[in-house]
């Protein structure tokens, strides 16, 4: 089976007086891959401006956009309409032995392409983080899979999603300790911890699909706007979701637009103006995902 989705994403900024706008950079096109592909995409500016595509050092679709004239209002506008092949559990993907366990045994290759996934980023100067990932293998608690099933159901049910304004990621230890976070603050205490466990792992920045928010009862956490989760290397199975904010792991709900180290890489809009700083009214986000259609399709694959 497989869905066909469309997705708008509209960032508004305001301001009290028209501003001089700098290069901004947009990250917003999913990936394509075995797990879905785009049909169509647009990127729309209320003012005058230039874009341009590239591919960043992990191949991420980033747009870089130029604008052309001062405003009082900025707005973009990005539209995608795509088909997702949804993601596959992790029990139709048997592990390598080395990797049944915990330390996983990465070969020497493995050890090349994934070191800057498994070196932790986050400082962590009390040791806080480190005995709270090490806590969930003390004793014989080395199975890969349940260690990874305890973690996200964890950080799931004992800490408190809170959405705020503030821009950027907190650090780990500052979510373990008030015991609050958004959903991109889940994921990198998830990555952080396992990090600190010998896992390669990597940030996923992309979108949630909520039944709720498209006529339907399921609501998912999140929803709404940007969404970010976990990616584990395995040995046999390969890269692996886990959204510790909805205890997602397969299925249809999760759209990957970019993965990154850490958080800072994958903002989706960035950029900068010029004019006095009293002048910053605010920014607003949008984000809207539906299904259109359901085809029955999925065990076959994508066509070549």
């Amino acid at each position: 089976m497989s869905v066909i989705y469309d997705l708008e994403h509209i960032t508004t900024y305001r301001y009290a007086k028209p501003v001089t706008f700098g290069p901004h950079r947009a990250i917003f096109l999913p990936r394509g891959s075995y797990g879905g592909r785009l049909l169509s995409y647009s990127l729309d500016t209320n003012l005058a401006s230039e874009v341009r595509w590239m591919m960043d050092t992990l191949s991420n679709n980033v747009a870089l956009i130029d604008f052309q004239e001062p405003g009082q209002e900025l707005v973009v506008t990005y539209r995608v309409r795509g088909q997702h092949y949804g993601f596959s559990a992790i029990t139709e993907f048997p592990l390598d032995p080395r990797a049944e366990e915990l330390p996983v045994q990465y070969t020497p290759d493995e050890w090349s392409d994934l070191a800057v996934f498994m070196r932790p980023h986050a400082e962590d100067p009390d040791g806080r983080l480190a005995a709270w990932a090490k806590a969930f293998v003390a004793g014989d608690q080395d199975d890969t899979i349940d260690v990874l099933k305890r973690i996200m159901e964890t950080i799931h049910t004992t800490l408190k999603y809170q959405a705020r304004e503030a821009d950027g990621t907190q650090a780990p230890a500052e979510t373990l300790r008030t015991g609050t976070g958004t959903c991109r603050d889940y994921a990198w205490l998830m990555i952080e911890a396992l990090r600190r466990l010998g896992l390669a792992c990597r940030f996923v920045s992309g979108y949630l699909y909520d039944a709720a928010l498209d006529g339907g009862e399921v609501g998912m956490t999140g929803s709404g706007a940007t969404h970010a989760w976990v990616q584990v290397y395995l040995p046999g199975a390969g890269w692996r979701n886990y959204d510790p904010t909805n205890r997602i792991t397969e299925g249809f709900d999760l759209v990957p637009v970019a993965i990154s180290r850490h958080p800072g890489q994958v903002i989706p809009l960035s950029g900068s103006w010029m004019g006095d700083a009293a002048d910053y009214l605010g920014m607003d986000v949008q984000v809207s995902i539906r299904k259109l259609a359901t085809l029955a399709d999925f065990n076959q694959g994508p066509s070549s």
